[in-house]
């Protein structure tokens, strides 16, 4: 197992040239087993899909590991059961090379570096997919729940909605790329933030946060990170916070945040975890405008319950505003900024015979940054 905080666009994870394309027969895989509040994961071989005409076969050399992953398998969202699609490898945060195309795909080389994310397809032929919000498709088909995920090597991937890897971005951080960091991008785009507004990042300092803090900077916003700990403070900092409220520290974490926004609040609040909704509107204090958005999937159903007296949304002019996952802009503009070095990679790396512990320390909180598995480890 190896942590990293380095920049990774300099240090390749793999390199693609060497590897031998010959396509077996079986891979390895993480498999649920027991699907539901007792479900445990363990490695499998499993049967290399072929692909269809219009699809390309993936090997992965990396998967991201999400929280989402831990609800699909667990079943405690208000989601269709991975069992009812006949999956059992959940995952959608992968980055591979092309080792096989169907008949019909001309878009794509056995070679090049692509990416598996959390929506698989969609129809392509509705308003919401020609205005960016293709995750809302009605006929989208997601990734881990409705098709073989990322946790398993080799995955077919549709040719038209495949996401291609650039050089400079290693596979270890173009995998979440494919979700949180491409997510954030997405949330932010929606908000609409101008330059030199002020941004809250509750548990800014956790592998989702601290990369939409990043993001954040990129986008000449002011992040504010709320989160505990020495540690975790450096590395804000470091990342691009221009501010850091440490909530064991703090008497009032709401009244030092309007304190460091001009005295009014927050322009806005990026929720990543299910805790920051107690308080999230009382970060942005009086600011008129104000956003609040709450990001993927986040919590079981029936645990959380947000919002706030209706006179509040009236006289303040607030928003409270949903997204789910990124489109393939986000991805696309997310692996640039990793490209060019404003997105730094912050992930503990485990070996593919290792998922399943990684998976019980990620559900009990205890992974630095993002957890990503090698399959060639």
């Amino acid at each position: 197992m190896d942590v990293n905080t380095n920049n990774g666009n300099s240090v390749p994870a793999h390199d693609d040239a060497k590897i031998d394309y010959k396509i077996p027969k079986e891979c390895k895989a993480g498999v649920v087993v027991n699907e539901g509040p007792n479900f445990s994961v363990r490695v499998e071989m499993v049967p290399v899909p072929d692909p269809a005409p219009d699809e390309v076969l993936i090997r992965l050399n990396v998967t991201g590991i999400c929280f989402s992953d831990i609800h699909f398998m667990a079943g405690d969202l208000d989601l269709p059961a991975m069992s009812e699609f006949g999956v059992r490898s959940p995952g959608h945060e992968g980055a591979g090379v092309v080792v096989k195309i169907g008949a019909n795909v001309n878009n794509w080389k056995v070679g090049q570096r692509a990416g598996l994310k959390p929506v698989w397809s969609t129809c392509g032929n509705c308003t919401l997919c020609w205005s960016g919000k293709e995750a809302h498709c009605p006929h989208s088909i997601h990734t881990g729940i409705m098709r073989a995920g990322s946790y398993q090597q080799y995955v077919v991937s549709p040719a038209r909605y495949t996401a291609p890897i650039p050089d400079g971005v290693s596979d270890y951080l173009a995998a979440p790329i494919m979700c949180s960091a491409s997510t954030i991008h997405r949330s932010l785009v929606e908000a609409n933030f101008q330059p030199g507004n002020w941004v809250v990042f509750p548990g800014g300092g956790g592998g989702v946060g601290i990369q939409g803090v990043q993001v954040a900077k990129a986008f000449g916003l002011r992040p504010i990170v709320i989160d505990a700990g020495v540690e975790k403070k450096q590395l804000s900092l470091s990342c691009g916070a221009e501010a850091y409220v440490d909530f064991k520290e703090t008497k009032d974490c709401a009244e030092e945040v309007i304190r460091i926004a001009d005295g009014i609040g927050a322009h806005g609040v990026v929720v990543t975890a299910p805790s920051a909704y107690a308080t999230a509107t009382t970060l942005v204090g009086t600011r008129i405008g104000a956003k609040i958005m709450c990001i993927g999937l986040l919590a079981p159903k029936g645990s959380v319950i947000f919002g706030c007296e209706p006179s509040k949304y009236c006289f303040q002019n607030l928003t409270i505003s949903g997204t789910l996952v990124s489109n393939m802009m986000d991805i696309s503009q997310s692996l640039d900024l990793a490209r060019r070095g404003l997105l730094m990679p912050v992930y503990t790396v485990y070996g593919i015979d290792d998922l399943p512990k990684a998976v019980e320390k990620l559900r009990r909180g205890e992974v630095v940054g993002r957890a990503v598995v090698d399959f060639n480890k």
